[in-house]
């Protein structure tokens, strides 16, 4: 099997990651700073990186200032990059100035079943109990009981209730189901803090599964108050076999090395980028693979059952609290069923794939499929973090 240094990679350059307004947005990065061994907060001005450890030691205490916005675009900083020469510098090299995810201390939540249509596609891995060989058939018998029935649902409304009683009385009611459509959602935490990858960056498919795919996301950054400070792009790597053969194996289908990607930058509200523009993000994704094959998907956010504050609310509250923040993967409309082999086989990753996830308001977030075994180890954690911050005297 290939190496890292073997592996296709993408040939990254600002104008393909930056937001398409990016002269008014306030963008927040990471960068890994060989000269300290570290991990830098940066704001993304045009064509330059800037360094604000010295005024924000993490993203997190970056968040927590009211004037976040204010301070990623006007104040003096340090170091300075060429957005450029990290976007091409190898990823998994510590040696060299290149990108990391945006985030640092923020838990990493993800909210899932949110969209009808993938819904029903989880119901279809349940009922197959993850075997791609039989999604057509079971997709084509909920089809036909189903039909339109959960279409422009509210979760826990009474409409839903009747749903319910439905699909209960056709013998299809299903856990994914009850957080889809009814008073809960499904929220979970999605991988450990500071585990994340950014663009550029291998992403981790476990080397056990063989149906899987890849979950565009937008992802909501919220502070320990419970604030929405901003949004950023995510992938929310899918194993449809491994979830499928029961929702109890979640953590081994969700939370593996390099299994979640965010990025590129975190996009700060502000009177241009607020919580509307969110609700109406529109979300596309290509896959490339090595032999050729093409994939192209989208997710609209306009679709979502459930309204982002009611998602960020189920995770944060007198409940639960955050005092360092969290990300909050907001979910998928997207899930592939289209065959990329084999008749009724479905798609499935290749080792070697590029996926890109985009959106104009957001940039693009992009990496390159391999194993989780084959990734490059995750290694640097909170005591890397705080031991490294201190020695650098920005604590």
């Amino acid at each position: 099997m290939e190496s890292a240094a073997t592996r296709p990679h993408p040939v990254l350059t600002a104008a393909s990651v930056v937001p398409e307004d990016v002269g008014q947005a306030a963008l927040v990065a990471r960068v890994h700073h060989p000269e300290w061994d570290g991990p830098c907060v940066a704001a993304v001005r045009g064509e330059h990186v800037v360094d604000l450890t010295a005024i924000a030691p993490t993203v997190s205490d970056l968040l927590e200032r009211d004037d976040a916005a204010t301070v990623v675009r006007e104040a003096d900083g340090g170091h300075t990059w060429r957005l450029d020469e990290l976007l091409q510098a190898p990823a998994d090299r510590r040696d060299v100035a290149h990108l990391l995810a945006p985030i640092d201390l923020q838990v990493i939540k993800a909210a899932g079943v949110t969209f009808a249509r993938s819904l029903l596609e989880r119901v279809i891995e349940e009922r197959t109990g993850g075997d791609p060989a039989q999604a057509a058939r079971v997709r084509a018998l909920i089809g036909q009981i189903v039909g339109g029935a959960l279409d422009g649902i509210r979760p826990g409304s009474p409409e839903a209730a009747k749903a319910k009683e439905l699909l209960i009385s056709e013998g299809l009611w299903s856990q994914y189901l009850e957080v889809g459509i009814g008073p809960d959602p499904e929220v979970f935490t999605k991988a450990p803090v500071l585990s994340a990858v950014g663009t550029g960056a291998d992403i981790g498919v476990l080397g056990a599964s063989v149906w899987n795919n890849p979950e565009p996301e937008v992802v909501l950054v919220v502070d320990s108050r419970g604030r929405v400070r901003g949004a950023t792009l995510g992938n929310d790597v899918n194993l449809r076999d491994i979830e499928g053969r029961s929702a109890l194996l979640l953590s081994r289908a969700k939370d593996n090395n390099a299994s979640c990607a965010i990025g590129p930058f975190v996009r700060l509200l502000d009177d241009g980028f607020d919580l509307d523009t969110v609700r109406a993000l529109d979300i596309d994704l290509r896959v490339d693979g090595t032999d050729g094959y093409v994939l192209h998907g989208s997710s609209s956010m306009r679709e979502i059952s459930r309204d982002v504050l009611d998602l960020v609310a189920a995770t944060h509250g007198a409940h639960h609290q955050y005092p360092d923040g969290f990300v909050l993967f907001t979910g998928t409309l997207f899930a592939p069923t289209e065959d990329r082999h084999t008749p009724g086989s479905g798609f499935t990753h290749e080792h070697g794939d590029i996926v890109r996830i985009s959106s104009p308001r957001l940039g693009a977030l992009v990496n390159t499929v391999t194993t989780s075994e084959q990734a490059a180890p995750w290694t640097f954690g909170v005591r890397g973090l705080m031991h490294n911050l201190a020695r650098r005297g920005v604590l």
